[in-house]
């Protein structure tokens, strides 16, 4: 019995074009196809009809590609994303690309070849590589959290800027002139713009935001321990520090603490997302909150919407931050 490997062999291409042309989850370039249902003929290749069938009709799945499945963030808005899609009757399929673009297409051709409804997206970062997948699909696709510039797609975001001007504006209100900022990865969108809008607010107010308090890294503890190393390094006279993340939050807080400085007595510290670890450890962060679950639930709508056939009035949707007030910057 022939195998879609004979059918590849014989056409010229790979085994996933002969997918795609089976299943109709993807477009392939009219020439290409016209190859692969030529060699299934002369091989006499007989598709299993399950398989076959995948495309006829809207399933009742919906994927979701995230950077990090560990990470905080992502866990709420996926346990909100399977809460609203098993509203409609839907489950949800997540893959976790590990912050690796190459494992983000990956999951992304994976999916297609599956009878999804649709895909929810958080880039990796701006050097993501699924586009060329996307523009070759009619499978319905969104973004979320993490979108680029001049999004062409349906996009669900933050106003990062407005979060970056908030957490500067509360230190500004508290008398802080000897700021710092510790930041994730600079190749994200969302995180330059955070950044610009907190520079922007300071320096609308006279405060320069010097280059060595701009500390660079990952939305993780092991960021925050290493930023304050690089501040007592410098023998910066750093009085408040808005971290791009809780977690990073909490990194800055323990080692803060180790070396003997109060929080926030001697530095306050603002943190980002509103997750549940903000509330667990002493002194509790002020934070910035993400809402996660009204951004989730509008997600899980817009790919019921467009997997039904439906259209959208906008495809991008800002949603505000909000400023939660704790222990650690007062």
């Amino acid at each position: 019995m022939a195998s879609m490997k004979d059918v590849a062999k014989l056409a010229g291409v790979s085994v996933s074009t002969v997918s795609r042309v089976i299943s109709g989850a993807m477009k392939v370039e009219e020439p290409t196809k016209k190859k692969v249902v030529e060699a299934i003929r002369k091989v006499d290749y007989k598709p299993n009809l399950m398989a076959q069938g995948l495309r006829i009709k809207k399933g009742n799945m919906i994927g979701f590609i995230v950077p990090e499945i560990s990470h905080p963030s992502f866990v709420n808005f996926i346990n909100y994303a399977e809460k609203y899609a098993s509203h409609k009757s839907l489950s949800l399929i997540v893959c976790n690309t590990h912050n690796d673009p190459k494992k983000a297409a990956e999951a992304f051709d994976n999916l297609l070849r599956r009878n999804i409804n649709g895909i929810i997206l958080s880039r990796v970062s701006d050097e993501s590589q699924v586009l060329n997948f996307i523009s070759k699909t009619d499978t319905p696709v969104i973004i979320i959290d993490r979108a680029l510039n001049h999004e062409n797609l349906p996009n669900l975001i933050l106003d990062n800027y407005k979060a970056g001007k908030i957490a500067a504006e509360h230190f500004l209100r508290a008398g802080h002139r000897h700021i710092a900022c510790v930041t994730g990865s600079q190749k994200i969108l969302l995180v330059r713009e955070r950044l610009n809008g907190f520079r922007d607010t300071l320096q609308e107010n006279g405060i320069v935001l010097e280059d060595n308090h701009v500390f660079e890294g990952a939305f993780t503890f092991e960021t925050g321990v290493k930023a304050v190393h690089l501040f007592e390094e410098l023998n910066s006279d750093v009085d408040a520090v808005w971290a791009q993340s809780d977690i990073i939050a909490a990194g800055l807080i323990a080692s803060y603490q180790r070396i003997g400085r109060h929080i926030p007595e001697d530095v306050a510290i603002i943190g980002m997302d509103d997750i549940s670890l903000s509330t667990m450890i002493y002194p509790t962060i002020t934070s910035i909150k993400q809402p996660y679950e009204e951004m989730s639930r509008k997600a899980v709508e817009i790919i019921d919407t467009l997997a039904d056939g439906g259209s959208l009035d906008r495809s991008h949707f800002v949603f505000e931050p909000e400023l939660i007030v704790r222990e650690s910057a007062p």
